[in-house]
């Protein structure tokens, strides 16, 4: 493939600051990102964000097949050269956000592991958007501002631990690949990236109350300078006393904060919230 400065001089095409576009270039690191994804041959890959095709082009060697989702439509004479010669590669202009699981099911037809170089506007959408689909979503591997890798990767009782955190670890692992500097990219952003891998695991957590769990999530960390007890009697309207006591039939003191919770911890309160709110 020709040097992408020169396509897309020679396309007239004009970078999108609304979209926060910044292209892959490096070779190496195309397929480097493509190992940490786990990519195995033959599998089907959705990509969030084709942009100028470098990275659809690295998965596409291979994939059995990229599905490829890009937004903005100027991308489309860059992507007839960058993306040329390849029979395995679908791009599909839209929002795949605005899409329904049942829409996408349609088009991926089954399995499928998600990679994306995605403006970082969007980050926590998207990878929610997956993590919490019914949708048989592999693993999810995206490249990410690298204070947003850090949160998803933190540990308790840490400044960067928070519900996100533990939302994620609700559906699955996730783990930094590979950090990634700002010059590696056209144009360069102002912040420096890393690759985070998100393993999905469908039977984490299969036969507990999720919805109950996520909430508990949200309430852990809806006011961080709030005790947990606070938090979780203004989340269900329960009396203080009432929410003492969830905490500590759960096994923990009653004024733990959000942040020093486990996800297994968020899952045994959940436990014992649950027959009091039944009764």
């Amino acid at each position: 493939m020709r040097d992408l400065k020169e396509i897309l001089k020679e396309k007239s095409f004009r970078f999108n600051k609304n979209l926060g576009q910044n292209f892959l270039t490096d070779t190496n690191l195309l397929r480097a990102i493509v190992s940490d994804s786990g990519l195995e041959e033959g599998e089907t890959v959705v990509e969030i964000g084709t942009g100028a095709g470098t990275l659809t082009r690295a998965l596409a060697e291979k994939a059995g097949k990229v599905i490829s989702f890009e937004v903005d439509e100027n991308l489309k004479p860059v992507l007839e050269e960058t993306l040329s010669g390849l029979d395995n590669v679908e791009v599909i202009f839209g929002d795949v956000l605005k899409m329904s699981d049942k829409e996408i099911a349609a088009i991926t037809g089954g399995e499928f592991r998600v990679v994306a170089n995605i403006p970082y506007y969007i980050t926590t959408g998207l990878i929610m958007r997956f993590v919490e689909s019914g949708l048989p979503v592999k693993s999810i591997t995206v490249m990410i501002q690298k204070e947003v890798a850090e949160r998803l990767v933190a540990k308790e009782n840490t400044g960067d631990y928070g519900a996100i955190t533990m939302s994620v670890r609700m559906r699955g692992d996730a783990v930094i690949t590979r950090k990634v500097s700002r010059t590696m990219f056209y144009p360069a952003p102002n912040v420096d990236s890393a690759v985070v891998r998100i393993d999905i695991d469908p039977h984490k957590f299969e036969n507990e109350d999720k919805e109950l769990c996520l909430k508990l999530v949200k309430a852990a960390f809806g006011m961080r300078r709030k005790t947990f007890n606070n938090n979780l009697s203004a989340s269900f309207f329960i009396s203080k006393e009432t929410a003492a006591r969830v905490i500590s039939e759960a096994g923990f003191e009653p004024m733990i904060r959000g942040e020093a919770f486990s996800v297994e911890d968020i899952v045994k309160i959940s436990r014992v919230l649950k027959k009091h709110l039944n009764n």
